[in-house]
């Protein structure tokens, strides 16, 4: 077992590693990434110090003998008791294999995936520089040289490559000029409010059905929550038969 080294204490009450784990837990893995560095990790211990502080500070001030205190733990005591027995509920839901297989089969038309293309591009200021790159081209310069010379977008670092896109994610001249290429064209400057593009098609992916495996994860949670929330409908119907409900007007 990891030990759990005592890091600081204030007014007697130790601050472990385990805390500085738990700050970072409830921060999530985005925000957690900013602070695992030792800065970060100190910066973290720095707050878990201030919160001590302020807590010893209301205990010797005696805040927690407040009517306005008491009734907040009693709320919070309520709203924690209400999620607990919701996920007592939950615990149990599952998604059986059969049932996201069988889901897929009759509904396969919500998994279709567009039209999209993969395409490379050089962008220039204005249409003479586009010109003249196009004609290094055709006389033997290669579209990957370009892009490395010439190209004034941040995908240069990437060799000009933007990935495959469907339609509806470039701006409206991009894509007319790109989604009517052949694979392996290589298009007249196309100008849109960012300059002048040389454009590229490497790829084109017809209009297709998603496999199984590819939304099998995303299927399995879309069911558990479907799943989850009727059994809280249920569960809430159930009760009302149970306790006295009035609404009043």
């Amino acid at each position: 077992m990891k030990e759990n080294k005592v890091l600081a204490t204030v007014n007697g009450r130790p601050i472990t590693q385990q805390d500085v784990d738990a700050f970072l837990q409830r921060l999530g893995p985005e925000r957690a990434m900013q602070f695992r560095s030792k800065e970060g990790v100190q910066k973290i211990l720095n707050e878990l110090i201030n919160q001590q502080l302020f807590y010893a500070d209301a205990v010797e001030k005696g805040l927690e003998h407040e009517e306005a205190f008491k009734a907040e733990l009693e709320q919070a005591k309520v709203n924690i008791l209400i999620q607990y027995a919701i996920n007592n509920i939950m615990m149990d839901v599952k998604v059986e294999e059969d049932e996201v297989k069988d889901y897929y089969e009759k509904h396969k038309e919500q998994f279709k995936k567009p039209e999209s293309v993969r395409a490379s591009h050089i962008l220039t200021e204005d249409e003479v520089t586009a010109n003249k790159i196009l004609k290094q081209i055709k006389e033997g310069l290669s579209f990957e040289e370009g892009v490395n010379t010439y190209s004034k977008c941040s995908s240069e670092q990437n060799g000009g490559d933007l990935g495959y896109f469907s339609r509806g994610k470039m701006v409206q001249e991009f894509e007319d000029a790109v989604f009517s290429m052949q694979i392996g064209e290589i298009s007249k400057p196309v100008k849109t409010q960012f300059g002048y593009h040389i454009i590229k098609l490497v790829d084109k992916k017809e209009a297709d059905i998603s496999t199984l495996e590819e939304v099998k994860e995303r299927l399995t949670q879309h069911l558990l929550a479907m799943k989850q929330n009727d059994l809280y409908t249920d569960k809430g119907n159930e009760l009302k038969k149970k306790f006295e409900v009035k609404i009043h007007e």
